[in-house]
C-alpha cells in the first residue's frame, strides 16, 4: 500500500508541538516551585531546609550554646527574680527605695562576683555572669546595677589589682553581701574625661597615709556602701585605686535626689574633706586609668547582656498585650505594622544574645579586645532603648502606667545608655580602631 506522507508529517508535527508545550510546562512548573521552595521553609526540599520547628522565644537556639552549669545557673537565679524582685519592683521605683537586703539575697546564691576564683566566690565562665545580669535586668536595670557594682567594679579591682591582705579581708564579705561597696571615678566636672580628675591623694609619710580631696558624682550604692573604690590623681600625676571605709572622718555620701532613672537603686556623691586613708588601702598593683578602665570593661560586659534582658521584657510584654487588645474586631498583632515591629524586635535581641555569647567565650579565653566590649555595650543599649520605645508605643496610653512597666525600662535605659561610656563615646572608641586617629580630643 502507498501511504501519503501528508498525514504523517501533520501527525509528527502535532506531537512535536506537544512535547514542546510539555517541556515548557515542565520547566515553568519546576521554576515556579523552585521559587516557591526558595521562598518557604516548606518547599520541596523541606526536609533538608525546615530541620526544625522555628522557636520565636529562642529564634537563633542561644540555648544550644550554653552548658548544662550554665543553663542550671540561669534557671535558678530567673526564678529567684521572677518570685522575689518582680512583686517589689513596682513601689520599689514609685517610692525610690533600695531594700537593701537584695545585696544579702544575691549573696546567698552566689551571684556576687561570680566569675572570681576562691574567696568565696563561684569561679562561674563570663557567659554565666551575663545570663545573670540579663534575667536581674529583665526585672529592673537598678537591680542589675547594684550587682553589677559590686561585681565588677569593686570585687574585681580588689581581686586584680588588690593585695592578699585586701582579697581576704574584703571579698568573701563582699561575696556574701554582708557589706555594700561603690565605685568612684565621675566627677562633677569629668565624666567621659577622666583624665582631668581634680580628686588627689597627697602621701604622708610621717604617717604612712594618703590625704584624699575632692568629690566623685553619680555614683550608684554610694549612699549605701559600706566600702568606695576611689580613683584619685597622686603627685606624680598617675592615677590610682583607694578603699575607703564609712566612718572615715571627712568622707560623706549624700544621695542625688529627684531621679527620674534607675529609682529602685540608690545613687549619690563620693565627698571627701581630706580624707586619712591608711597606705595599706592602696590598690598597688595597678597604675594609670588602666585600672579604672579594666573595672568599667567588665562591667560594660554585663551592661550589654542586662540591657538586652530589659529589651526582651519589653518584647514580650507588647506582645501580649497587642494579642489581647481588641481594636476594630480583630487583635491589634494582627495588624501589620505591629508584626514588623515585633519582627525587628526579635531580630535585634536574637542577634544581640548571640553577640553576647560569643564575647563571653572570648574573654574567658582571654581572647576579648576592649573594643569589642564597647561595640556590644553600645550595640545592646541603644537597640534595647529603641526596642522599649517602641514597646510603649505600641500599649498606647496605656504605655506610660508603671503597672505595665514599660515605661520604667524606657526610663532606667536612658541612663544606661549613658552611663559607664555614652552611645557616641563608645562610637569614637570604635573609631579610633577603625582609622587609628584619635579624635576625642583636638591637639590645641
Amino acid at each position: 500500500a502507498v501511504f501519503s506522507r501528508a498525514p504523517l508529517i501533520m501527525a509528527l508535527r502535532s506531537v512535536s508541538r506537544l512535547l514542546v508545550n510539555s517541556q515548557r510546562c515542565v520547566l515553568f512548573t519546576a521554576s515556579r516551585s523552585q521559587k516557591t521552595a526558595a521562598a518557604s521553609p516548606w518547599g520541596r526540599n523541606s526536609r533538608l531546609l525546615d530541620i526544625s520547628q522555628f522557636n520565636w522565644r529562642d529564634a537563633l537556639d542561644l540555648e544550644g550554646l550554653l552548658t548544662e552549669e550554665e543553663i542550671m545557673i540561669r534557671d535558678s537565679f530567673r526564678t529567684y527574680c521572677q518570685e522575689k524582685l518582680m512583686p517589689r519592683i513596682l513601689m520599689a521605683n514609685r517610692d525610690e527605695v533600695f531594700h537593701r537586703e537584695i545585696v544579702s539575697e544575691m549573696g546567698e546564691l552566689g551571684v556576687l562576683g561570680p566569675t572570681i576564683k576562691g574567696y568565696g566566690c563561684a569561679g562561674t565562665s563570663y557567659v554565666a555572669y551575663g545570663l545573670i545580669a540579663r534575667e536581674v535586668e529583665r526585672v529592673d536595670s537598678g537591680y542589675r546595677s547594684v550587682m553589677s557594682v559590686q561585681s565588677s567594679l569593686v570585687m574585681h579591682p580588689i581581686n586584680a589589682y588588690g593585695t592578699e591582705e585586701q582579697k581576704e579581708k574584703y571579698l568573701p564579705r563582699l561575696a556574701r553581701g554582708e557589706i555594700l561597696g561603690c565605685f568612684g571615678l565621675t566627677e562633677p566636672n569629668h565624666g567621659s574625661d577622666p583624665g582631668g580628675m581634680e580628686t588627689r591623694a597627697k602621701y604622708n609619710p610621717s604617717s604612712r597615709t594618703f590625704t584624699l580631696t575632692g568629690s566623685k558624682t553619680w555614683i550608684t550604692n554610694s549612699p549605701v556602701a559600706d566600702i568606695c573604690v576611689v580613683w584619685a590623681k597622686c603627685e606624680d600625676g598617675k592615677v590610682r585605686g583607694f578603699l575607703l571605709e564609712r566612718g572615715m572622718k571627712g568622707l560623706s555620701t549624700p544621695k542625688i535626689e529627684g531621679k527620674f532613672s534607675l529609682r529602685a537603686s540608690a545613687t549619690g556623691m563620693i565627698i571627701m574633706d581630706e580624707v586619712e586613708v591608711p597606705e595599706e588601702n592602696l590598690l598597688p598593683k595597678v597604675s594609670g586609668l588602666a585600672g579604672p578602665f579594666g573595672c568599667l570593661n567588665n562591667a560594660r560586659y554585663g551592661i550589654a547582656w542586662g540591657a538586652l534582658g530589659a529589651a526582651e521584657f519589653c518584647f514580650h510584654a507588647a506582645r501580649q498585650y497587642t494579642l489581647d487588645r481588641i481594636q476594630f474586631g480583630v487583635p491589634l498583632a494582627r495588624n501589620q505594622l505591629i508584626q514588623k515591629k515585633m519582627a525587628d524586635m526579635l531580630t535585634e535581641i536574637a542577634i544581640g544574645l548571640q553577640s553576647c555569647v560569643q564575647l563571653g567565650r572570648l574573654i574567658d579565653e582571654k581572647k576579648a579586645a576592649p573594643e569589642m566590649i564597647s561595640m556590644l555595650k553600645r550595640n545592646s543599649c541603644g537597640k534595647a532603648l529603641d526596642i522599649a520605645r517602641q514597646a510603649r508605643d505600641m500599649l498606647g496610653g496605656n504605655g506610660i502606667a508603671d503597672e505595665y512597666h514599660i515605661i520604667r525600662h524606657v526610663m532606667n535605659l536612658e541612663a544606661v545608655n549613658t552611663y559607664e561610656g555614652t552611645h557616641d563615646i563608645h562610637a569614637l572608641i570604635l573609631g579610633r580602631a577603625i582609622t587609628g586617629l584619635q579624635s576625642f580630643t583636638v591637639d590645641k
